[in-house]
């Protein structure tokens, strides 16, 4: 069975096994930690995953990050407003807040409609219309690809 041994460790005989670390992972996920730390032999171990929840405010936002260009207008008059990067969806800005936008609301350019997580960072994405949000195309929580669509608006001319 293969063990993790630590690199930097002055203690020999640091020997965590491959199935340990994984119970230990199980056990985060069971009891919904986001992060374990261990000591064996003076040796420190730290397990570290993704919370599922929404992000918090302790969390650093990087500056609003505009959509990627619009794709061509829908046969119905709406343009696609798609992901400029890949990763996490979030439709409020935490799990116990308002959506920022909701089917019907009317937008401006440079109104915050989602954030997108990517890299542990919280990337604000913007409107690049003015219109309405004719539909949320993702679901919160939801893993997105560069370009995959978010939101359908239909512009309004100024």
């Amino acid at each position: 069975m293969p063990a993790w041994h630590s690199a930097n460790s002055d203690v020999k005989g640091f020997n965590m096994e491959e199935k340990n670390i994984r119970k230990y992972a199980q056990l985060m996920h069971d009891l919904d930690l986001t992060g374990l730390e261990l000591c064996e032999n003076g040796t420190t171990l730290r397990l570290e995953r993704s919370s599922k929840n929404a992000p918090s405010a302790a969390v650093p936002v990087m500056a609003a990050a505009p959509a990627v260009e619009a794709t061509a207008a829908v046969e119905d008059g709406t343009i696609s407003i798609s992901s400029p990067m890949v990763g996490v969806f979030y439709a409020s800005p935490a799990e116990n807040q308002e959506a920022f936008v909701t089917v019907g609301d009317k937008v401006h350019r440079g109104d915050v409609i989602c954030i997108i997580e990517s890299m542990k960072l919280m990337n604000e994405i913007t409107s690049d219309y003015d219109g309405i949000i004719t539909e949320i195309c993702v679901g919160n929580q939801q893993v997105v690809d560069y370009g995959h669509p978010l939101f359908r608006i239909r512009k309004e001319e100024a």
